[in-house]
């Protein structure tokens, strides 16, 4: 059943309250993910930071961390799930352009250096598309009918033990009220084929940042309150038990099986960071740009 979305009274990009966050703080260890080892323990990956142009990371990791605390009160939990070595997949929500750096700002404090997906204009733009470049972007020719390429560069990089970071919802929400939609099926697709060739199931965790929504980049203060959640492992161990039997890739089947959990565990996270519930009518779906039952 497909209904058209329509906004709801509530507004979508209120700010993060105060008490919202209080109530966060109850339940979890919230710190400051735009400073290095946030978490408190002190764990670089020497030979990975070493391996992407420590240089020029450190000086857009230090550039962006001023930008985002002079226009947000950041705040993040989970990041002891970060691995400390080895490879693993974060896939992350994509609310605004902002927040997209929350995710990999938290990650390079944590001593982690992944590669990530990113639309290839941004590999064009004037001095900082070289920069984004340096310290590990893979462009991504969006709607260019190259998918499979795409897909095969990012198993590439896992199997070679590097870390790797994709927004699966493949641009920003669409959702007039800002949750996450439908994902793309490469999520599932790269963790299932990954896997396989991996030998082991590699790590998959989910990344929810709220807030940055309800942020005038204009005019940003008075400051925002915006929280980030890195969720431990996703397990999919079971999609993975006859891996053996697939032929040349994984069953759709189970590609849509995980593409669907990640996009579910992203929707829960959600949920406790803002303190609402969802629309009932179900979750946006970008081909159609209607709401549709879950």
């Amino acid at each position: 059943m497909v209904s058209k979305g329509k906004p709801s009274p509530r507004s979508a990009v209120e700010p993060l309250s105060d008490v919202q966050m209080d109530r966060l703080r109850e339940r979890h260890d919230l710190v400051d993910p735009t400073r290095y080892y946030p978490t408190g323990v002190h764990r670089p990956n020497a030979a990975e930071i070493a391996a992407q142009n420590p240089k020029a990371t450190d000086r857009l990791l230090a550039g962006a961390s001023w930008v985002v605390r002079n226009r947000c009160k950041v705040k993040a939990w989970g990041l002891e799930h970060v691995p400390e070595t080895g490879t693993f997949i974060t896939a992350a929500t994509h609310v605004t352009q902002f927040d997209v750096f929350i995710p990999m700002m938290a990650l390079f404090h944590m001593g982690r250096r992944p590669r990530y997906m990113a639309k290839a204009e941004m590999a064009g733009w004037p001095i900082i598309g070289k920069w984004f470049q340096l310290v590990g972007m893979q462009p991504v020719p969006r709607r260019s009918g190259k998918a499979r390429i795409i897909e095969e560069e990012s198993i590439d990089i896992l199997t070679s033990g590097r870390p790797l970071t994709v927004w699966p919802e493949g641009t920003v929400s669409r959702d007039p009220l800002k949750w996450p939609m439908t994902l793309k099926p490469g999520i599932g697709f790269i963790a299932l084929e990954a896997s396989r060739r991996h030998g082991e199931e590699i790590p998959l965790h989910v990344a929810v940042t709220w807030g940055a929504a309800s942020i005038n980049h204009w005019w940003p203060w008075p400051r925002k309150n915006v929280v980030m959640c890195y969720d431990g492992a996703l397990d999919y161990g079971d999609l993975l038990a006859d891996s053996d039997q697939w032929g040349d890739e994984p069953p759709v089947a189970a590609v849509n099986e995980l593409s669907r959990r990640v996009r579910a565990r992203m929707e829960e996270i959600m949920v406790e960071i803002r303190g609402e519930a969802p629309p009932a009518e179900g979750l946006w779906d970008y081909p159609t740009m209607t709401r549709k039952a879950r």
